[in-house]
């Protein structure tokens, strides 16, 4: 894959890559309206086609916040075309990586070395690239580590990136501009703390070590010593990422076993350490030789205030599809609908929601679940792309939803989605 020389970092240079892309956007529309007119028949197939591979290969350029967007989109398979879903998923583990000279020039600001100064091997192309930052391998003796060097200018340009992506997503995506600013807000606050390697390393090497009894998951060792503001370095795990690996249909006792060790994990997190690794999507795990998970990206981790984690998981009561007084409370809680709606629009909500906990419930409901089971799965896309075109949705002056849900909503959706890919059976329950 080509390296890239440069990143824009400067306001004016990252807003001319936008003006840049939206005109090439509008070109594409005017394309499709051409042929349209000459064809009625033409779909939006090819349309999709040219504004997502414009769009990823802009965003690619920029990286940083536009392209981690980019990335969260690829993972909600009800709201984006396939075209998109194909070309923003490359952002999770293969976005275009930086040349060597500028990986070099970030170890002699921060360590006063080059990489092969600091280790005795140090690979001059990277192993992995994302939307943040890419990933080397490097040697001392015949110890490998992963190491992970961050983006130049990431950090500075995420809120200007995310405000300038906000007219992109509106118009192309069909959001509710209230949804989208609770979203982003969130989405805002963890990227900023996934730019803070500091932060990265303590929550690593604490969220560890207090999992790592857990069966059939493993964790890298971190190294404070080779590691700084915009570099963390790890032991390097063998294996597979978990994307290539599902790209072949995988043992069905394998599949089991992998799958219920990412519930365990994920399970863990929620309800013991209050503390989840918040990115579920298959670049962060790899899965090793002897068939564990390794949990390699503690970047993105949201911490569960627990004001919100008790109204949240009350969620999972089934008595709240019947208990309507109980049911009312909750929802007003969780903002689903508000004191001055109107009597229509709470019940609007309050049946639409009532359908969404129940269909994302369903999993928990007898202690085991199937996630091969496809008509589910069909059931709950069609669902959430039903969501997607209601108008009473996109109107809404008021987000549907506290923003403390949004991380942890993507990371069901996002582990229910890989265990469907994994075609896993698991014990939901207690067990």
């Amino acid at each position: 894959m080509k390296e890239q020389d440069s990143i824009p970092v400067t306001k004016v240079q990252r807003a001319s890559k936008f003006i840049t892309t939206g005109a090439k956007i509008g070109a594409n529309y005017l394309k499709h309206y051409g042929k349209k007119l000459i064809n009625p028949d033409t779909t939006t197939a090819g349309l999709h086609e040219d504004n997502a591979n414009d769009i990823y290969n802009s965003l690619s350029e920029l990286k940083g916040g536009a392209l981690k967007v980019a990335q969260m989109l690829s993972m909600d398979k009800n709201l984006l075309p396939t075209a998109y879903q194909q070309k923003f998923v490359m952002a999770q583990y293969s976005a275009p990586p930086l040349s060597y000279p500028l990986v070099v020039r970030t170890f002699q600001k921060y360590f006063g070395k080059k990489p092969d100064q600091v280790f005795d091997t140090f690979t001059t192309s990277a192993v992995n690239a994302a939307s943040m930052g890419q990933v080397h391998q490097a040697t001392i003796g015949k110890k490998k580590f992963a190491v992970k060097i961050q983006y130049p200018g990431v950090g500075d340009s995420i809120k200007s990136d995310l405000a300038m992506v906000k007219p992109i997503a509106l118009a192309m995506f069909k959001l509710s501009p209230s949804e989208y600013d609770e979203f982003i807000q969130e989405v805002e606050s963890r990227m900023l703390e996934e730019t803070d390697y500091e932060l990265e390393l303590k929550r690593s090497m604490d969220l560890s070590q207090r999992t790592k009894h857990l069966k059939n998951v493993v964790f890298p060792t971190y190294y404070p010593e080779y590691s700084c503001p915009r570099v963390l370095t790890m032991d390097w795990i063998e294996g597979r990422p978990l994307g290539e690996v599902l790209k072949s249909p995988m043992p069905r006792a394998t599949a089991n076993l992998l799958g219920q060790a990412m519930w365990d994990f994920y399970h863990f997190q929620m309800h013991t350490l209050k503390a989840v690794h918040a990115d579920p999507h298959p670049g962060n795990f790899i899965i090793t030789p002897d068939n564990k998970v390794g949990i390699i990206d503690f970047g993105c981790v949201k911490e569960i205030p627990t004001d919100f984690y008790d109204p949240y998981f009350q969620l999972m009561d089934r008595r709240l599809l019947t208990d309507k007084e109980h049911q009312t409370e909750l929802f007003q809680k969780l903002r689903f609908i508000y004191p001055d709606d109107t009597p229509k629009q709470k019940e609007f909500f309050t049946s639409t929601f009532v359908k969404l906990i129940e269909m994302l419930n369903r999993p928990f409901r007898d202690g085991e679940f199937d996630f091969a089971n496809s008509s589910y799965f069909d059931e709950l896309y069609a669902f959430g792309e039903k969501l997607s075109t209601m108008k009473e949705l996109r109107d809404s002056k008021k987000a549907r939803g506290v923003r403390d849900a949004v991380y942890l909503n993507r990371t069901y959706f996002g582990l229910y989605t890989i265990l469907h890919d994994m075609k896993a059976k698991i014990v939901t329950g207690p067990h």
